[in-house]
């Protein structure tokens, strides 16, 4: 896979949560933090967002925002400081039982798709981990195409009960994850990693060592890979990503080999051979330096199961 797709899916846990918020009048309401990543899309009207400690963003028709480190923040009828956040606000989940559901919006209400992805934060890919606290992506004719299509489809989808949507309603929500992260490494100009994917070197050296991190990688057969020599590849790809190339790849298996111990029954030797250790020991030993447990204790936690379990 890509790097954005694999940063994805490395933390990426089960379906989306969401509702959709049809208000109107005065409102402001508060969501907590949460272990994942917040969303909000205005699909009719206008409110405004504020995050502990942040200024308030104004949210039009059209508007996406992410909170990837799933901050807690306000979202209201009108502007707010904090002070007034902390007198008025209610729970999300109190108003949804007391208000939500009856509510409807007249002309001027307001109408939106609240949500979160669950992720599991213990291993963020960096790409991940550098998202501001909120990313806003205002809708703006002839911008971020595929992420207005997007949100038109989902808005298809609420409208009409048809068949598929079911399927088609947390595929289109994983997708909208997608399309935020990537129109905003086509905007930010202070990022590490859209700088990073944006050279040319030091992109071939990533894509290569994504769509195979088993391969028997060595620096000079990534600096082939990617049409330099070997002392310039580490030179850019250290000084973009803040590693060097064999590190960074070190690093990626023994992340990789977390989301199959955590999504698949392989057992440590075939995970072992699928990212690209010899054995279920280097693998362990490997696996234990960055996570400080064992890989079976990494599994049994991951299954819910008590901490003292040792699972293959």
């Amino acid at each position: 896979m890509d790097v954005v797709s694999d940063a994805i899916s490395a933390v990426h846990l089960g379906h989306p949560w969401f509702h959709r918020v049809r208000t109107s009048g005065s409102w402001c309401i508060r969501l907590d933090p949460y272990d994942g990543a917040g969303f909000h899309v205005v699909l009719k009207g206008h409110c405004w967002l504020l995050t502990d400690g942040g200024a308030p963003v104004s949210l039009g028709v059209g508007d996406a925002v992410l909170l990837p480190h799933g901050s807690g923040h306000v979202i209201a009828s009108s502007p707010i400081d904090s002070t007034v956040a902390a007198e008025e606000a209610v729970p999300f989940e109190q108003w949804l039982v007391e208000t939500g559901p009856r509510a409807r919006p007249d002309r001027d209400g307001t109408e939106m798709l609240c949500g979160k992805y669950r992720l599991d934060c213990s291993r963020m890919h960096p790409l991940m981990a550098e998202l501001p606290e909120v990313v806003h992506l205002p809708s703006r004719v002839g911008s971020h195409l595929e992420l207005r299509a997007a949100i038109d489809l989902l808005a298809g989808e609420l409208d009409e009960v048809r068949p598929g949507s079911c399927v088609a309603l947390p595929n289109l929500l994983d997708l909208l994850l997608v399309y935020m992260i990537r129109s905003w490494m086509t905007e930010t100009t202070s990022g590490a990693w859209p700088r990073a994917l944006g050279d040319p070197v030091t992109a071939a050296a990533l894509r290569a060592l994504h769509s195979n991190p088993a391969a028997p990688w060595s620096n000079d057969r990534l600096a082939a890979e990617a049409g330099v020599s070997r002392p310039t590849l580490a030179r850019r790809f250290t000084a973009l990503v803040g590693r060097p190339p064999m590190a960074y790849l070190t690093w990626w298996r023994v992340i990789r080999a977390a989301t199959l111990l955590r999504d698949t029954p392989d057992t440590l030797a075939t995970i072992a051979d699928r990212v690209g250790y010899g054995s279920p020991y280097a693998l362990s030993h490997a696996f234990q330096r960055e996570f400080g447990t064992t890989p079976g204790r990494y599994r049994a936690q991951a299954a819910g199961q008590p901490a003292d379990v040792e699972t293959n």
